[in-house]
């Protein structure tokens, strides 16, 4: 039988495969947790630690266990961020940081590191769309002097769970449901709801996720952020915590949430698209790099534990410092090669930049050299192209899958006589990594910290944040994510857990969904913090794509003349008509149809010109209403002159806000790319 397991059994209808797999089937409800051996575990919330607020310890075997298990748990794709598309570029740095940290890429201001970039959704399958409501990735590998640095970070500063030994429950719970394999890249769905109620560490991380950061209007205008604390460590060896910031100078914009749907399916690669698409046109996307450095002398000052990783440090009380700026200039020649085959380790450091006791880290520095063993086929996936460091790399691993380097001479091994006992270990003053010297000492636990025990307050500050349409954003977030869940009492634990986040929220969430509203709870937050709020970012016009909806007989001067007024501007035209090809003017311009009304939609655009023509035509005007409705619907800027604004202004959309109707050609341009800059007009009345 060469090792098969046959089921003897069979029923009496014949169903021989039913019986086979019968003896396979295992209902877990009802059961104790065990390992893998069945060994039963009196706990499975902490990883091992030296102190509460200690390091994992590596004799963790049930850490390892459950966590080696999860890493492998999909092959090849990545279990999760599987769908990504990325970048290069380089880092530029404005100001030395060497007070802070030996770092060499952050101490000299001459030079230009290399970088690589991947984004990316986290819960979706590589063929999901990239406009679902979900966490972004934002990994950035910078190839250094010293070695290849990995900042690993994400759209979102915080996260769902606080320690590394419960990123396989998030992401079991998250992910389409066991069952029915449903539904695809989203979290409205019973399982991360169930998790969330029974796992309130994560209510901040939901109401992040509930909010605009989570539909992105793309990469280019997402910030991200490194999540956890690291440690900056100068020359004289003193150590600084920072938490690591990028802030995309487009400032941070998103989509509405049935907008987001609809790309979904007119461009499930809307994301990936726009970075593409503008890096080729020379819209170089560009991020600074700013940097939160708290002192170690204030590491217990705070009302928040600065290790816990569902906490951010307000930038009202720890500003943000921008010390350089990231362009990202160049596509990948190979899709695979390259945004597949990258590797990305939050354990890829550089002399000056160490770690910290954040338990969620600590488990990240275990997990992703585990995960590219097995979806890159070995321990030589640093030998792939988009892998290597710039620099040299000498030491005395051998053989493995896939390996590339040939390695001459007969010495394998440290210590040695026969090559001169090389390669060598140096000194930190050669450049030699040294981990940073913290005393650590305490009994083997699993415990949380007592200062991680408060999961609400900065939950309630995201809130206080907010203003009005972010609010109502949210607020219809929940309601749509908690609509598709089916457990009643699902829903009902929900709602009653963040009450404790502001009642108020509870109660409209609660009407909503069809549940009892809560009674009691509320916060006595009152604080607010101004930075988190997308009503406080940058507004400008650069790069931003209008329809310009156009068909026979138009004033062909005027609008040329708009169009290079828009283009001058930083703004994206391109002409929607009847047909594509040349159109032609009343005064004989012609202009190149970009696309037609079966080719494109209007939520691939940032905002509307309607110049309209002489077209008769039925078709056209319905078509073209119809795009115009759905944009204003979004409340995107929409703009018109000549024969347009008549059509425009003799419906109740030529009177709302954010509509320019203007026939003097600079003051509408000017008008219009105001308009544009803004985004969206939140006051529009919108049926």
């Amino acid at each position: 039988m060469g090792g098969r397991i046959v089921s003897k059994k069979r029923n009496v209808d014949g169903n021989s495969k039913n019986d086979q797999l019968e003896q396979f089937r295992v209902d877990d409800k009802g059961k104790a947790l065990t390992t893998n051996q069945g060994l039963k575990m009196s706990e499975d919330e902490f990883s091992l630690k030296a102190g509460e607020r200690g390091p994992t310890l590596m004799e963790d075997f049930h850490f390892r266990e459950k966590l080696t298990h999860f890493d492998h748990e999909r092959i090849p794709e990545r279990v999760v961020h599987a769908r990504g598309f990325a970048a290069h570029g380089e880092f530029e740095l404005y100001e030395s940081m060497k007070p802070y940290t030996r770092a060499k890429f952050l101490n000299d201001t001459t030079k230009k590191t290399p970088v690589f970039v991947r984004f990316s959704t986290v819960v979706g399958s590589r063929g999901s769309a990239d406009t679902v409501r979900d966490v972004r990735g934002f990994a950035t590998k910078f190839y250094t002097e010293e070695g290849n640095y990995d900042l690993v970070a994400n759209n979102i500063p915080v996260f769902f769970i606080q320690d590394g030994i419960k990123f396989p429950d998030i992401v079991h719970a998250i992910k389409p449901e066991p069952h029915n394999e449903m539904p695809q890249a989203s979290s409205a769905h019973d399982t991360y709801w169930d998790f969330v109620a029974n796992n309130q560490e994560s209510a901040h991380m939901t109401m992040w996720l509930m909010s605009d950061r989570a539909i992105p209007r793309s990469f280019r205008m997402m910030e991200g952020f490194g999540v956890h604390t690291f440690r900056y460590v100068n020359e004289q060896g003193k150590a600084h915590f920072v938490k690591i910031h990028w802030k995309p100078k487009l400032g941070v914009h998103s989509l509405v949430w049935d907008e987001a749907q609809i790309i979904s399916g007119k461009d499930p690669d809307f994301h990936r698209r726009d970075l593409w698409e503008n890096i080729e046109k020379g819209n170089y996307p560009e991020f600074e790099l700013g940097v939160q450095i708290i002192d170690e002398s204030d590491e217990f000052k705070f009302d928040f534990d600065i290790l816990d990783a569902t906490k951010i440090w307000p930038e009202e009380d720890v500003p943000v410092k921008i010390i350089g700026k990231m362009t990202l200039n160049r596509n990948v020649d190979n899709a695979f090669a390259e945004i597949e085959q990258v590797a990305f380790h939050p354990g890829h450091v550089v002399p000056g930049i160490d770690f910290t006791n954040d338990p969620l880290l600590q488990g990240r520095l275990f997990s992703y050299t585990d995960t590219q063993l097995i979806r890159l086929g070995g321990p030589n996936f640093h030998e792939i192209p988009i892998n290597r460091p710039v620099c040299p790399f000498h030491n005395n691993q051998r053989e493995g899958y896939h390996r590339q380097t040939i390695n001459v001479g007969k010495v394998s091994y440290h210590r040695n006589s026969l090559a001169g006992n090389t390669p060598a270990p140096v000194s930190e003053s050669e450049g030699g990594f040294a981990h940073y010297q913290e005393k650590v000492e305490g009994r083997k636990v699993r415990a949380r910290s007592e200062s991680f025990k408060d999961h609400f307050s900065q939950a309630t500050l995201f809130w206080n944040s907010m203003s009005k349409p972010e609010r109502h954003h949210i607020i219809d977030a929940f309601s749509f994510e908690l609509g598709k869940v089916q457990s009643e009492s699902v829903k009902q634990q929900v709602v009653d857990m963040f009450a404790h986040v502001n009642l108020e929220l509870a109660r409209v969430i609660a009407k909503n969904i069809g549940v009892k509203p809560p009674k009691s709870g509320g916060s006595t937050i009152t604080k607010s913090s101004p930075a988190l709020s997308q009503e406080n970012t940058k507004f400008k016009p650069d790069t931003r794509k209008v329809a310009v909806i156009i068909t026979e007989g138009f004033n062909g001067a005027d609008v040329v003349s708009i169009l290079d007024g828009l283009k001058n501007s930083g703004v994206q035209p391109e002409i929607i008509s009847e047909q594509l090809g040349k159109i032609r003017g009343f005064d004989g311009v012609e202009i190149t149809v970009d696309h037609t009304f079966l080719t494109t939609d209007s939520v691939l655009f940032d905002a509307v010109y309607v110049v309209r023509g002489s077209s008769k035509s039925r078709k056209f005007n319905k078509q073209a209403g119809d795009f115009v409705y759905e944009a204003f619907s979004h409340y995107k800027p929409i703009g018109a002159s000549h024969d347009g604004k008549g059509w425009l202004d003799s419906d109740d959309i030529g009177k709302s806000a954010g509509v320019i109707l203007e026939d003097d050609l600079n003051e509408f341009v000017n008008k219009f790319v105001n308009a544009i800059s803004t985004h969206r007009f939140w006051n529009r009345n919108v049926l």
